[in-house]
């Protein structure tokens, strides 16, 4: 005869799967050893959305689909390392509210969690980078821990909210940090509208909604994280160092242009306190380049610079 099922179990499933819609519904403990464990219920979502890039063998391919999607990997990467980055979490520049909830509305289209746990978990790694406590660090626990393990765990999913107070007294932040997959699941219902509006008035651009939605989405999503997660990664281990901080970081040129300037990693750990990460004027930084622009409309000022000091040591290196 059967056993009856367990009713705290029972209960406890419905309550795991509200955790991929609603963030609050974590538990409000960590302690568990298993919460530095992949969780494989939590990694479902992540596996997904890299198994909808192989839709480009069924929907192929068109200029105009390749051409969006460029387009959101290029707005989403300003957005996380413009605002995500140099805002949010080292607030080297001021913005109204307005434009401080644009941005990380842009930044939450990522799928990189909210601008809350973003900050939270970036300050923590400069306060501990590459030791124990930093849960992306390549040479304690490995390429591809450091590069997409650390935050499929438990203990990696929560916001420590302690570590961004300034930040958690804006009620609409904490609202797209709690549900972070609604601007996602929006962008990727938008891309599908998009691509059948086009198919049904302008069908001499040969696309449809399923190809802007892998394209759009899909491809452009995972190209955009896997980028953005090799300043984790591979900008720890990969490139030169001008600065001996008491990291690994590593200024990387490829990187640099692929992260609109996040590459100059080392120059970054040495003085994160600047706008600025391109240290030396043929140090391609289009962030920088891209805020400057946004400072001269006048929609953010106060940028910090570059101290004198630090340019000093950076031109004779």
């Amino acid at each position: 005869m059967s056993q009856p099922a367990n009713p705290v179990r029972v209960f406890a499933r419905p309550r795991r799967f509200r955790q991929w819609f609603d963030a609050g519904a974590l538990p409000a403990s960590v302690d568990d050893p298993r919460s530095d464990r992949i969780d494989r219920l939590r990694a479902v979502p992540f596996i997904a959305l890299h198994l909808g890039c192989l839709g480009v063998w069924w929907v192929g391919v068109s200029p105009v689909a390749l051409g969006v999607a460029a387009a959101a990997y290029a707005v989403r990467m300003f957005a996380l390392t413009g605002f995500y980055h140099r805002y949010f979490a080292h607030r080297t520049f001021q913005a109204s509210r307005p434009v401080q909830f644009v941005f990380a509305l842009l930044g939450a289209a990522s799928v990189q969690r909210g601008p809350l746990w973003w900050a939270a978990h970036h300050r923590n790694h400069h306060r501990h980078a590459d030791t124990g406590l930093d849960p992306h660090a390549p040479g304690v626990h490995g390429f591809l821990w450091s590069h997409m393990g650390w935050f499929l765990t438990r203990r990696a999913f929560r916001t420590d909210l302690e570590r961004v107070p300034d930040l958690a007294r804006f009620p609409e932040l904490r609202w797209l940090d709690r549900y972070d997959v609604a601007v996602p699941l929006a962008l990727a219902g938008l891309m599908f509208v998009l691509g059948a509006g086009l198919a049904r008035f302008a069908p001499g651009l040969q696309t449809s909604g399923m190809q802007m939605l892998v394209w759009g989405f899909f491809v452009s999503t995972v190209v955009l994280f896997h980028a953005t997660v090799t300043i984790n990664s591979l900008a720890h281990r990969w490139g030169s160092r001008r600065f001996a901080t008491r990291d690994d970081s590593r200024n990387n040129p490829v990187l640099a242009l692929v992260t609109f300037g996040e590459g100059w990693h080392n120059n970054h750990h040495f003085f994160p306190g600047s706008v600025r990460q391109g240290f030396r004027w043929w140090e391609i930084d289009l962030t920088w380049y891209g805020l400057e622009g946004m400072r001269l409309l006048g929609l953010i000022r106060d940028l910090k610079p570059i101290p004198a000091w630090v340019r000093e040591r950076a031109s004779r290196s």
